[in-house]
């Protein structure tokens, strides 16, 4: 009896398991980095938009702390708060299936106290169930970091351009570009390596430095404005879409002009209304 009881659990644990159907892990990306594959990372902050990401097939969605540009249009990074970016990381997280998710830890939530910023990681993965965490910073912050990977959590570093820091840095220009500031952002991504983050995005900085990093590096190097030579790529969602016309670095490229499209569409909405053309008869019950 025992023995059929047990069996019967052992086969709701496989089911369990084998009914998961999310493929990329840190592992995943790991492996990916080793055969070649470069990885096709974009931000998402809602459960429509992330449905159709993951449906298309991109490897990692990152939640974000640009939620605080384009969703609630602030001019930056900075005001977002942990509860908003926990709101964003499970309206995503409720959609994706396949995606490894990834959340920005907001400025403020991690930059002081290590235990604060322990506290903060485990409340944002506990509500959101989350693969993972991006973090801005090298040495500065690298006691929260081990902090937070002691407590079983997997970290995405970010060094480069940090918007959380624009202002210490006055601007959002190219960083690393004299060799005393690229000099600490190689001794910077080294150390995350050292302490266990599972990859790494560089903003912003000299595509050969980016490319000589990647190549050193062991674990996966996602690029924004850093060049080709990285393991992968990631843009905003709404800029690549076209939906956001006031943000043109040389780094982007629009695959659509969604503002136009949904300006037409609205205009059009608009006009059928006005001339009693929508809803039909068709359309009505």
């Amino acid at each position: 009896m025992f023995l059929k009881i047990k069996n019967k659990m052992t086969e709701k644990a496989t089911a369990y398991l084998s009914g998961d159907t999310r493929k990329i892990t840190t592992y995943s990306l790991q492996t990916m980095k080793q055969r070649g594959e470069k990885i096709s990372m974009l931000t998402a902050y809602d459960f429509s938009m992330a449905t159709v990401i993951d449906n298309a097939g991109i490897d990692i969605i990152l939640v974000g702390d640009s939620a605080s540009n384009v969703m609630i249009g602030n001019a930056t990074t900075l005001p977002i708060t942990v509860e908003q970016m926990i709101y964003h990381g499970k309206s995503v997280m409720n959609a994706v299936k396949r995606a490894m998710v990834v959340i920005d830890m907001p400025f403020g939530s991690y930059q002081g106290n290590p235990y604060e910023a322990v506290a903060n990681a485990v409340k944002i993965m506990k509500e959101t169930q989350a693969d993972c965490l991006k973090l801005e910073g090298g040495k500065e912050i690298i006691e929260s970091i081990k902090a937070i990977l002691n407590a079983g959590i997997p970290i995405m570093g970010h060094l480069g351009l940090m918007p959380q820091s624009i202002n210490k840095y006055g601007s959002y220009g190219l960083r690393a570009k004299d060799e005393s500031e690229a000099n600490q952002l190689i001794e910077d991504v080294r150390l995350l390596q050292e302490v266990g983050c599972c990859s790494v995005v560089l903003e912003k900085i000299p595509a050969e430095l980016a490319k000589k990093v990647a190549s050193e590096l062991t674990i996966p190097v996602i690029g924004i404005g850093a060049g080709s030579g990285v393991d992968g790529q990631v843009l905003v969602m709404q800029d690549m879409l076209g939906l956001n016309k006031g943000f043109s670095p040389k780094f982007l490229r629009r695959y659509a002009n969604l503002y136009d499209v949904v300006t037409e569409s609205v205009q059009q909405y608009v006009r059928d209304i006005k001339a009693v053309d929508f809803p039909s008869e068709e359309e009505s019950y």
